[in-house]
């Protein structure tokens, strides 16, 4: 069975930076794109970054040049480095994955999520 776990969630003060990191684990054959969304409270869940298994990024417009995304494809982890924190950042963070398993079968698996809070 194949599941995300992320950590690095907390508290910080606006300016500041965290680093969320997610672990991909079971059996699984490949991963094709990763990525990062986030829902705040009273709000749609948005994608904020992806990155293909080749390296290619993407950004939401919100936090281009303040989050970068990376993965390591022999340890099947994403994170995401977030500097120049706001307060508008503050939302649960949700890692995704696109995913085959060892039985073939493709699915678009996602993590529990963890809190992320900018305080002004």
């Amino acid at each position: 069975q194949v599941q995300l776990v992320e950590s690095g969630g907390g508290l910080v003060q606006a300016g500041g930076s965290l680093r969320l990191s997610c672990a991909a684990s079971g059996s699984i054959f490949s991963i094709n794109r990763m990525g990062w969304h986030r829902q705040a409270p009273g709000k749609q869940r948005e994608p904020v970054a992806s990155i293909t298994s080749g390296g290619s990024t993407n950004y939401a417009d919100s936090v281009k040049g303040r989050f970068t995304i990376s993965r390591d494809n022999a340890k099947n982890t994403v994170s995401l480095q977030m500097n120049s924190l706001k307060p508008e950042d503050t939302a649960v963070y949700y890692c995704n994955a696109m995913i085959t398993d060892s039985a073939w079968w493709k699915g678009d698996y996602w993590g529990q999520g963890t809190q992320v809070t900018v305080s002004s």
